[in-house]
């Protein structure tokens, strides 16, 4: 997670958190002129669209007043949904025996993205079943990982 990330998360948590909501992680991407800041909230009770827009109201005034990005930024307030994506090892451990999706930043044995079951955590890795093989994935160097809902 960027320094970036790990500061904004540190701002809009309490604000979040005062709705009774959980932030479940966010997603900040910065390419040259155009910058998207996702954040995802869920709640035991699930999340709807009024949710959103309570959220994203308080997101923006903390935004305004803390103005932690510099320039023009488009705000998307989201559930995590079916494929939610994990952020932190408490949320793998969450989801432990569900499918997953999960893109590394730099190759692993030869590949960078992985399809199979979450089998658990071990020193910080994420271990995955993929086809016969186990793989222990650096939780450091995901760059992305989703649950890949059943039907």
């Amino acid at each position: 997670m960027s320094n970036k990330t790990v500061k904004l998360e540190e701002l809009l948590r309490p604000g979040v958190e005062a709705l009774g909501y959980e932030l479940w992680g966010l997603d900040y991407q910065s390419h040259g002129r155009h910058t998207m800041l996702r954040v995802y909230i869920d709640s035991e009770n699930g999340i709807g669209v009024d949710d959103c827009a309570k959220a994203s109201h308080q997101i923006s005034g903390v935004m305004d007043v803390e103005d932690p990005i510099a320039g023009e930024y488009n705000l998307e307030v989201s559930s995590p949904g079916m494929d939610r994506p994990l952020f932190t090892l408490a949320q793998f451990e969450k989801y432990i025996g569900s499918d997953v999706s999960v893109r590394l930043r730099t190759s692993f044995d030869g590949r960078r993205k992985f399809l199979g079951r979450l089998m658990g955590i071990e020193d910080g890795d994420v271990v995955v079943m993929v086809e016969e093989h186990e793989y222990l994935l650096p939780f450091d160097q995901i760059d992305k990982a989703n649950v890949v809902p059943r039907f």
